[in-house]
């Protein structure tokens, strides 16, 4: 949508200026907007899935076909001269004749929680982010927002308006797994009757509007009383289309009804670590702290016999699930110190979400679960050899022997003494396989390779260290546990020279990336 035809607008600075007239009071105030077209409108032409709207000066422009079945002949209609991309901001001003609402376009970020006007009237605020037009925050009612994310079928006023719950034919007491099978068999149901797209498309919004604890809430005290406060949902961020009438002074926008809302959306298709998830008694969630990602899951989209008991011992599951969804922006302002601070972040739609479990899942459960039953019958000989190991470094297989006769059986996997919860087992792995012999000191593992000294600390966002491959293996490890890696990183007394330090390699979020430059460093193929 937005952008310019061959038949482009003129570049003059007569083009490139608007002349605005609005009414303060009993007398005309004239505001200059810079680099903004004002045209009238003598019609509309389909063009694929677009329109065209022609000007009266035989200029014209790309619109959606949604905010062209709004317009009519005789709009004066307001945008930027670099009229680009699906977000630009369009404001048409009816004729004065017809005395009907005006419309506003916009992108949207952060929409405020509900509050009171002065009349006692409750709505929230979106701010505008071009602000191309000189509009910088559109207030739309919270009637608006019932009636347009709220209700069953927006062609009927709310006091007919079936339930969410009818549509989906659940009851209001329904859980969160109950809902989610009554939707997949709803959605086989409508794709079997070939019914109209936009039955399918109520359906999916019922649902995603119910599987979201907030959203449910929202929509259940609105249908208890319809003049309650309506949230916009995930916090706004996407393409809005309103109606209503712009301030006086034409700072802000005073939408009456929703036309329109189109959320940034992004596809991903990644593997999430199950120790990285949250599991409550009927939901489990899983966050990505980096990439600033959310998903709840109930027990039919999650088919794990999962419980709260899991995030005990959830740190041994080495086993990742397969993810695919769609993610909306979601947001809000939080206070910072004396100031507020906007925090983003994307969470997925409840409807678009897929789960791929690995093979032997159920394997890897018991597994973890064992490790930290074993790990507690064993606390008080590993409190002993954990000892050791802070002292100077321990090689593995002499830990062995030390559990051995400590009792433990050879079962036990020694990686386990030093290792941290959020620690990616993936660094250890790679490294592990290609080690000729592997160290144990305090926290850290240290890698004996072929080329190559690597010492990796289990910890999320640090670095595994380089160092060349030393003529003598003891006498690297002697000097290595009396320096701390502040000094090796200053080159303190030469420290890095005399344990031939190399770079470090930093734990980021691209796995293949590190394992890509691992490689490098080793003199690997690819």
């Amino acid at each position: 949508m937005s952008r310019l035809l061959p038949v482009s607008l003129p570049t003059n600075s007569a083009a490139a200026t608007v002349r605005r007239k609005m009414e303060t009071g009993s007398q005309a105030k004239a505001v200059i907007l810079p680099d903004v077209c004002e045209r009238k409108l003598i019609g509309t032409t389909p063009k694929a899935s677009k329109a065209e709207c022609v000007f009266s000066d035989g200029t014209s422009i790309l619109v959606s076909s949604l905010l062209a079945s709004v317009l009519r002949t005789g709009d004066e209609i307001l945008f930027p001269v670099d009229v680009a991309g699906a977000n630009t901001e369009i404001f048409v001003r009816r004729h004065s004749k017809e005395r009907t609402q005006d419309v506003f376009q916009a992108q949207i970020g952060c929409v405020s929680q509900p509050r009171r006007d002065k009349r006692g009237s409750l709505f929230v605020s979106a701010e505008v982010l071009g602000r191309r037009l000189g509009i910088s925050a559109v207030n739309l009612r919270c009637e608006a927002l019932r009636d347009h994310f709220f209700a069953a079928n927006r062609r009927q006023p709310w006091s007919r308006q079936p339930s969410l719950y009818e549509l989906l034919r659940v009851g209001p007491k329904v859980s969160p797994t109950d809902l989610r099978v009554a939707f997949k068999l709803r959605m086989l149901e409508l794709r079997a009757e070939r019914a109209p797209v936009g039955e399918v498309r109520g359906a999916e919004r019922a649902f995603n509007i119910l599987a979201h604890p907030e959203l449910r809430a929202c929509f259940e005290a609105l249908v208890n009383d319809p003049s309650s406060a309506a949230v916009f949902p995930h916090g706004g961020f996407g393409s809005l289309i309103v109606a209503g009438e712009r301030s006086r002074e034409g700072s802000v926008f005073f939408a009456s009804r929703v036309l329109s809302f189109v959320p940034e959306r992004k596809f991903r298709d990644f593997a999430a670590p199950l120790r990285r998830f949250e599991f409550q008694n009927e939901q489990a969630i899983y966050r990505d702290p980096r990439r600033k990602l959310e998903i709840s899951f109930d027990r039919a989209s999650l088919p794990l016999a999962w419980d709260a008991s899991w995030n005990r011992w959830k740190h041994f599951l080495r086993a990742k699930i397969g993810l695919k969804a769609t993610f909306v922006q979601n947001g809000g302002y939080r206070r910072r110190g004396t100031g507020w601070q906007l925090v983003t972040w994307e969470s997925a739609v409840p409807s678009r979400i897929e789960v791929a479990l690995p093979a032997g899942i159920g394997e890897h459960v018991i597994q973890a679960r064992d490790t930290y039953h074993r790990l507690g019958q064993l606390a008080e000989p590993l409190d002993q050899i954990r000892a050791r190991i802070d002292s100077a470094p321990v090689e593995m297989g002499d830990l062995a022997e030390l559990c051995a006769k400590s009792g433990i059986s050879d079962g036990f996997d020694i990686a386990l003494i030093t290792w941290k919860p959020e620690y990616e087992p993936f660094y250890y792995d790679e490294l592990r396989k290609r080690a000729r012999r592997v160290f144990l000191f305090r926290s850290e593992y240290i890698f004996d390779l072929e080329k190559a000294v690597v010492v990796e600390k289990p910890l999320p966002g640090h670095a595994a260290y380089f160092f060349a491959k030393p003529l003598n293996m003891s006498d690297f490890l002697a000097l290595y546990t009396t320096v701390t890696r502040k000094e090796i990183l200053q080159n303190r007394r030469n420290v890095a020279e005399r344990l031939g330090f190399l770079g470090c390699l930093v734990h980021g979020r691209n796995l293949r990336a590190w394992l890509e430059e691992l490689s490098r460093r080793l003199s690997e193929p690819l």
